[in-house]
């Protein structure tokens, strides 16, 4: 059976992305608006330079890069406590530590998206050595799949089980189901996490992934893994990132600090619901809680007590 091959400025391959011109901006020049417009329907991933990071200590610009996310879209909590910037840098948690989560290791992660329509990082400090970023072009990465594993593309668009992250107190259920890929209105859809997906597998009192499901997950990961797929760069200090999070998926290598905890990587991170989204598959809405166009969605329920 044939598939449709997606098209569109979101369909890049590898450092194409990085020779474009809409991928890079002036941080002093950038208008909200048309940032807005070029993640939703640009490249879907965007690089400022210059934020005026020196103009500040570092828990000032914490609350500088904060109100001006706020100006994009609506920052959401990425904790049962409602915090809405989250500081990516190792805490060297224990590994049976509840509050570890891949961003506070300084290990190396695996291509995945967040809850939200897009993530915002800025760059307070990078690592000595490593901790670069990965991003490929979900839509890209659903046409190669298309072309050389049809079947296992239909399989990506069942709903897999997901189990709540060890951090994710503020819901009635312990797990959700969602798509990987989907499609609603004709608006593409890439979510993917893995290891809440394993973590599911794993659960006695979870479904079962069928061995298809294995199969077309570990494609998908290869696939996104081949050299040429993704592109790789540094953020600098004061370098933004933001990426749309249904069109593409990022990764970062594992990376070594400094011994003065001054020195340590750290990035700024902020989720934020876009007003000019696009509507997603009603199969988030456990996960997300509105699936709607331009609805306020995705982070982490608070709890009430917070």
């Amino acid at each position: 059976m044939t598939r449709s091959i997606l098209s569109g400025p979101a369909v890049w391959k590898g450092d194409g992305l990085l020779r474009r011109s809409d991928w890079e901006w002036n941080f002093a020049d950038a208008k909200p608006i048309e940032i807005r417009q070029a993640l939703e329907n640009g490249p879907g991933a965007l690089m400022l330079r210059g934020f005026p990071i020196d103009q500040y200590d570092c828990d000032e610009a914490r609350e500088a890069f904060r109100a001006w996310c706020g100006q994009l879209g609506t920052s959401l909590a990425q904790n049962e406590k409602g915090n809405t910037v989250f500081d990516v840098t190792d805490a060297r948690f224990g590994s049976s530590d509840p509050r570890m989560r891949g961003p506070n290791t300084n290990k190396k992660l695996s291509f995945h998206t967040d809850r939200c329509d897009v993530i915002a990082f800025l760059c307070w400090k990078k690592a000595l050595t490593g901790g670069e970023n990965e991003v490929i072009s979900s839509m890209h990465l659903y046409n190669e799949i298309a072309q050389r594993r049809p079947d296992l593309l239909e399989i990506l668009k069942e709903s897999f089980t997901y189990k709540r992250h060890t951090v994710d107190l503020g819901n009635e259920s312990h797990y959700c189901q969602q798509p990987i890929f989907s499609f609603r209105d004709g608006f593409f859809a890439c979510s993917f996490l893995r290891v809440l997906i394993d973590r599911a597998h794993a659960d006695p009192e979870l479904p079962d992934l069928t061995p298809e499901q294995i199969e077309a997950m570990d494609f998908f990961e290869a696939v996104a893994g081949e050299s040429g797929q993704s592109c790789r760069f540094t953020q600098e200090r004061g370098d933004i990132l933001l990426l749309n999070n249904w069109v593409t998926l990022h990764r970062r290598t594992a990376f070594e600090d400094g011994e003065d905890p001054v020195e340590k990587r750290r990035i700024f991170r902020v989720w934020l619901s876009m007003p000019n989204s696009r509507p997603i598959d009603k199969r988030f809405e456990a996960n997300f809680g509105a699936t709607s166009a331009g609805e306020v969605r995705g982070g982490f329920p608070v709890l009430k007590d917070q």
